[in-house]
């Protein structure tokens, strides 16, 4: 209770600091720099979602920071795909008529690596495939990007946390560079988040929705950000979540999700959010940043 109520408190002093200033001078006060642009599922807007396609699009953009989301298939393989369903961003239906409902779970890494990835997007991304997690890393790599990894639905694969950190292992990202500035593993699930830093301390981790202020002292622990929709937050807000420190000695940083025109991008800065992700990265970039 005690905790609660401190956090409580926490967050009506900062909200009322934070609306006593400008919402353009909020961030500039506590930092002075503009918020980190994070291409969401890569630069999704240009190219389809989640391939290498789109995470090569966000670089030729300038974008260091791409998101992505991670699934595992029948056979114990981690691919990048966002929904636990393969109907909307392949051709499944044609290729496997007789499969309904179309799981990801329920084909092999083999099976879903026929899938056209690219075509329902647009005819010049016919072909594009749906990436293994260690295909996507070696590209990420290749491209000198960092990463925020979404671990999704864990749910429905038990020990995939394990599993991903040790994919991320073999390709040599969890070493100390990589591990200080390169990657951050997120999950809605609060068990997932815990998990990853129970079994891998040095990674910094995220956890996406808006959690009550109250209840941050517990996440704190685990934690190094709080990733909510920019539809749920306000200066106050994201000021309160400032006021914890995280897992690995830093203020909780906040990074909003699905910002897509400048207006929003510019009002969400003005919060003082530490990441922008978008599906238009330059678009947001040029809105923070300016000429």
């Amino acid at each position: 209770m005690h905790a609660r109520a401190v956090a409580a408190t926490t967050t009506a002093l900062l909200g009322t600091a934070a609306l006593l200033l400008p919402a353009s001078d909020v961030r500039a006060v506590e930092t002075g720099e503009p918020p980190t642009v994070i291409a969401h599922r890569g630069a999704s807007a240009y190219a389809p979602e989640n391939t290498l396609a789109a995470i090569d699009k966000a670089a030729r953009l300038g974008i260091r920071w791409v998101e992505n989301d991670v699934q595992r298939t029948r056979d114990g393989r981690l691919v990048v795909i966002h929904d636990d369903n393969l109907r909307r961003t392949t051709d499944v239906e044609e290729v496997f008529p007789d499969r309904a409902p179309w799981k990801v779970k329920d084909f092999t890494a083999a099976e879903i690596a026929r899938l056209d990835a690219g075509s329902w997007f647009g005819p010049s991304y016919a072909g594009a495939r749906v990436p293994t997690l260690a295909q996507y890393m070696r590209r990420v790599e290749h491209n000198h990007q960092k990463l925020l990894l979404e671990i999704k639905n864990p749910e429905l694969y038990p020990g995939i946390e394990q599993q991903t950190l040790k994919v991320l292992a073999n390709e040599g990202w969890l070493d100390r560079s990589h591990l200080s500035q390169r990657l951050v593993v997120q999950s809605f699930s609060v068990d997932t988040v815990r998990t990853v830093h129970e079994l891998k301390p040095g990674v910094r981790t995220g956890l996406l929705g808006t959690p009550n202020v109250a209840d941050l002292p517990a996440y704190a622990r685990f934690t190094d950000q709080i990733n909510p929709s920019h539809s749920t937050i306000s200066a106050g807000y994201v000021a309160a979540v400032h006021a914890f420190t995280g897992a690995h000695g830093r203020p909780l940083a906040v990074s909003t999700w699905t910002v897509n025109d400048a207006r929003t991008a510019r009002k969400v800065a003005g919060y003082g959010v530490d990441g922008i992700i978008t599906n238009t990265p330059d678009v947001v970039r040029d809105a923070v940043q300016g000429p």
